[in-house]
């Protein structure tokens, strides 16, 4: 499988402040890969470097084998990219909108309008299409905002909180659109976001970032074997099971870490076997949230991201 980024001792400074500091990455070609931390965690910095804005103070890095620094016009062919800010137009109608955009890569008006009104379609935007910007609200903007990021089908899709301002039913469309994009299209999805339950749902993979500093990547497994090879268990019982981690949550309800499901099982028959009763039995395995809390801890961080 192609390489879609390849970061290679990553740095950028702004004068005595490293934005970014030493960062290394591979992503694969139809990865959604999310890039998680505070404000100011040097998220947006990498965005602007892999996009050919801003120019590294060390390192390398290439875009499907182009360097950003060197040829930020081919990146800018290849790349969308989705901010909290996207410059559009009010005057013009969200198709409008789209069509101009789309000139701009090069497509044609009528091209153009038919991939805008699949986009719109899509995003829950269609009947909106010939009202102007000014009057959309800003969940509609923002979905409008993708679908302007989207209009020339680009290979790599950059996104900075997609979801942000859309009400459940909006964001469920954005996560359904960008989950085919990269499964069935094959783009490539950098996603840059503190929302980590909403980066559970949605990414592949991840990459931990505070202070310029990116100090863990890897699938949800691989950051949960980073923190415990074990899992957490809850159960409902009559008889409170025995080790020093149990903590009742709810009357009758407990939790404590358990190395693997023969554990669990060990258990229940303790349990059983001193005349308690059980009426419910889960297998916890730690969330995202709580991975992130663990690491930044250990690093004696603060942790900003949240839920």
């Amino acid at each position: 499988m192609e390489n879609a980024i390849c970061i290679k001792h990553l740095v950028k400074d702004f004068g005595s402040k490293k934005a970014v500091n030493d960062i290394n990455l591979t992503l694969k070609t139809g990865e959604i890969f999310g890039f998680l931390g505070p404000n100011g965690a040097g998220k947006t910095t990498t965005i602007k470097l892999l996009n050919g804005m801003l120019m590294p103070t060390g390192g390398e890095l290439s875009v499907f084998g182009i360097d950003p620094a060197k040829n930020p016009e081919q990146i800018h062919k290849i790349a969308g990219i989705l901010t909290e800010h996207a410059g559009m137009y009010d005057e013009l109608t969200g198709m409008e909108n789209l069509i101009f955009y789309g000139n701009i890569f090069g497509i044609n008006k009528e091209d153009a309008e038919k991939l805008g009104l699949k986009l719109l379609e899509q995003l829950d935007l269609a009947s909106a299409k010939d009202k102007k910007l000014g009057t959309y609200s800003t969940g509609m903007r923002q979905r409008l905002s993708l679908a302007r990021a989207l209009i020339h089908s680009p290979k790599l899709l950059f996104l900075d909180e997609p979801t942000s301002g859309l009400d459940p039913e909006s964001a469920q469309k954005v996560n359904e659109l960008i989950k085919e994009l990269a499964k069935h299209h094959g783009t490539t999805v950098f996603l840059c976001t503190h929302q980590l339950r909403y980066a559970q749902e949605i990414c592949t993979r991840y990459g931990l970032i505070d202070e310029g500093v990116m100090f863990a990547t890897g699938s949800l497994e691989d950051l949960r074997n980073q923190v415990s090879t074990g899992h957490k268990m809850r159960i409902k019982s009559t008889i409170k099971p025995s080790g020093e981690d149990v903590v009742m949550i709810e009357t009758g309800i407990y939790e404590c870490h358990v190395n693997n499901e023969e554990d669990i099982a060990l258990k229940v028959e303790e349990i059983v076997k001193s005349g308690g009763r059980v009426f419910h039995v889960l297998a916890i395995e730690l969330t995202l949230e709580e991975i992130y809390f663990e690491l930044t801890r250990r690093l004696g961080k603060g942790g900003q991201a949240h839920a």
